[in-house]
């Protein structure tokens, strides 16, 4: 499913909306890279696969603006051994 995510570069966070509900990745540019600190999806949004389509959204835009993939989450982390990027 796609979801309309929104970057709000000024706090760090790819956001969507669903259901009344707020599901975000939280970032911070360090050394050339863009590193996931957090990805939080509310459990009654969870197994949608929400998580995985923010923290892609995000490594999209680290691409486009020339920043290396790097993951503190832990769910970034495994979401990058299954999606080998460019580092």
């Amino acid at each position: 499913m796609e979801y309309i995510i929104n970057h709000l570069p000024e706090r760090h966070l790819f956001t969507t909306e669903i259901e009344g509900y707020t599901a975000y990745v939280e970032y911070r540019l360090q050394d050339e890279s863009l590193d996931i600190l957090h990805t939080i999806v509310p459990p009654p949004l969870e197994g949608r696969g929400i998580a995985a389509a923010l923290v892609k959204k995000a490594y999209e835009y680290a691409s486009e603006q020339g920043l290396k993939p790097k993951a503190t989450c832990s769910y970034a982390v495994k979401w990058l051994e299954r999606h080998p990027i460019g580092s």
